[in-house]
């Protein structure tokens, strides 16, 4: 399904209310955007913490430090 979408002044677009809950995207989640033979592609990013528990491990940091290098590595990874 195709839906037209208004860009604003600064930008930004929003995505259609179908879509957004067909990828599980709100408010709090990530997406990456990259451009590909000139079209826009958005990729939901889960969110590390989603994991919490799946993986045995002694190290010992706070939810927020790992959020944050886990977004600085996904910022890195889509350059």
């Amino acid at each position: 399904m195709a839906y037209m979408v208004s860009i604003t002044s600064q930008g930004q677009i929003s995505i259609p209310a179908p879509i957004r809950r067909k990828l599980g995207l709100d408010k709090s989640k990530k997406a990456i955007v990259t451009e590909k033979d000139g079209k826009l592609v958005i990729e939901p990013v889960k969110d590390l913490l989603d994991l919490k528990g799946s993986l045995k491990t002694n190290i010992q940091a706070y939810p927020k430090e790992i959020r944050k290098a886990f977004e600085g590595y996904i910022a890195k990874k889509s350059i």
